[in-house]
Formats: C-alpha cells, structure tokens, sequence
C-alpha cells in the first residue's frame, strides 16, 4: 500500500513528486503520532486526501512508523 498508494503522489522512492518527500530523513524529528494525523486527516488546501475512510488509526500509526524506519535491505 505504502509504494503504490503513497508512491503515486510522493514518488515511488518517496523522494517527492506531486506530495513532498517521505524518506526517513526528510521526516527525521516528527513524531509517529503527528504524521499518522496527517496521514488520517490529510492537509487542507493541499493534495494530502485524508485516509480515515479507508485506513484504521492503528494502520495510520504503522504507515507513519514504517516511513520512519531507515531502510536497511
């Protein structure tokens, strides 16, 4: 979900595109909690949709900590 659905506004490497970049350390300082916020309830005035429709606060939490996360693979 997270390279297909967010991939198709922020770039399929998270670098940007449409949406701003999602790396992990374009992110670096915010807290789980803040993003999985934006996440569910998307940014006004912007291209962010709000995802509370369609996605669980738990699964907000875990997209926000899984983006996080450094990729070591």
């Amino acid at each position: 979900m997270v390279v297909q659905d967010c991939g198709s506004c922020h770039g399929l490497t998270m670098k940007g595109g449409l949406g701003a970049p999602i790396t992990p350390a374009a992110l670096a300082g915010r807290d789980p909690e803040g993003l999985a916020a934006i996440i569910l309830d998307g940014i006004p005035g912007t291209a962010m949709p709000p995802w509370r429709p369609l996605i669980s606060e738990d699964e907000a939490l875990w997209i926000a900590e899984y983006l996080l996360k450094e990729k070591t693979e």
